[in-house]
């Protein structure tokens, strides 16, 4: 007996298999350092945890509707003005999590032997997606040079007449590069005059650190052809609670709620209200969380570029360095994953090479910093002992 050979196109995330290589150290005694997951480490806020318990004494425990509770949708939709994005809760459709908002937009705008535009290095689940639903990936380079922005000449370059979407994230992950509006407004242009779909994954933000929010689904034509993909686990640390959305066109909703109803039915009603207190709540706790995650940023990023071989630019977003580790592969022969594996094997400090993200990953790794100053520094000593005892390779 053999499963479909459907399943055989997708991928996964890296990330998972270095947390269980991690766990199994630690069972056998060992304390790991852990830099491999992107999670937040500030605790869900208390206001948006009482929300939950008091929709689920309250016997909010039965089926929502497919398309979300009312008020989270109305609430989703206001708070789109911060990003200048104009929507009503009829174009917002609400998913367990931000993946099955991804999946169900890829089904519903990606036709088989489509080329789809995606970034490298990107989120691993979108070359999965893609493939899945028979597309094929076309990847576009980030500007290093600009801490990772998108680099829209090279992408432009890639728009052939079976370019059909565009995928965005920003900030980005795994770099936490973000897009200049010049750029937002040349990638829009190029959506307009190729006619092209936008999926823009959002989901990231909320944690800028120069305080802007944007979109491109706000510039002048936009909102018509672009899906926003967000959820609620990354601002408001609600990994596990598995809440995400997408801002879509009014004509689109009605088929993608059709995906949902085939898939997951809805998303579990109390976790909604929860999110309703998320959005209509207090902001502190995610200003809080952002002003700490700037200051590991730099904890993180100073230390790095510090080690000699080790360059690390400073990201805008997200909770993520990507610093370049060229200088040391180049003497040492080693990849990054065979470096990221060992760092972990001798070290007890769990990375992701580059290559988890794409091949644009080569030579780097991915440092997740949103977790306490003292474990920053235990990682640092860490990763300049390891640098300091590998052995260069003989000259030739």
């Amino acid at each position: 007996m053999h499963p479909a050979a459907r399943l055989d196109t997708l991928g996964t995330e890296q990330a998972y298999v270095v947390l269980a290589a991690a766990r199994r150290l630690e069972a056998a005694g060992h304390k790991v350092v852990h830099l491999e997951i992107g999670e937040p480490d500030m605790p869900t806020p208390p206001h948006v945890v009482e929300a939950g318990v008091r929709a689920l004494r309250d016997g909010l425990t039965r089926y929502a509707l497919a398309a979300g509770v009312p008020e989270l949708r109305e609430a989703i939709a206001r708070s789109l003005a911060a990003r200048g994005v104009r929507a009503g809760p009829d174009n917002v459709v609400v998913t367990p999590g931000a993946k099955p908002m991804l999946f169900c937009a890829a089904l519903a705008l990606i036709e088989p032997g489509a080329d789809v535009l995606t970034p490298d290095p990107g989120f691993p689940i979108y070359e999965s997606v893609i493939r899945f639903v028979g597309g094929r990936p076309v990847y576009y380079p980030l500007d290093e040079t600009r801490d990772f922005a998108p680099d829209v000449a090279a992408l432009a370059r890639r728009i052939t007449p079976r370019t059909r979407v565009l995928i965005l994230n920003l900030p980005h992950n795994p770099t936490g590069g973000v897009a200049s509006t010049r750029d937002l407004e040349a990638l829009a242009e190029l959506a307009l005059r190729h006619d092209l779909w936008v999926i823009s994954d959002e989901v990231y933000g909320q944690i800028r650190y120069d305080g802007r929010r944007d979109s491109i689904a706000a510039l002048p034509g936009m909102a018509e052809r672009t899906v926003i993909v967000d959820g609620f686990s990354k601002g408001y640390s609600m990994t596990g609670w598995r809440l995400g959305f997408g801002v879509m066109p009014a004509s689109l909703t009605g088929a993608m709620t059709t995906l949902l109803i085939n898939n997951v039915s809805c998303t579990a009603t109390f976790v909604q209200y929860a999110g309703v207190a998320a959005l209509t709540g207090s902001q502190e706790p995610v200003v809080r969380m952002v002003a700490g995650l700037k200051l590991k940023r730099d904890q993180l990023a100073r230390g790095l570029n510090a080690i000699d071989g080790v360059r690390c630019a400073t990201p805008a977003g997200a909770f993520y360095c990507f610093p370049d580790i060229g200088g040391v592969l180049e003497r040492t022969a080693l990849s990054c994953e065979a470096f990221a594996e060992r760092l972990l094997a001798e070290q007890h400090v769990a990375v992701l090479a580059g290559t988890a993200f794409g091949p644009g990953g080569a030579g780097h790794l991915r440092m997740c910093y949103a977790t306490e100053p003292a474990e920053l520094e235990r990682a640092l000593g860490a990763l300049r002992r390891f640098v300091g005892k590998l052995a260069p390779v003989p000259a030739a």
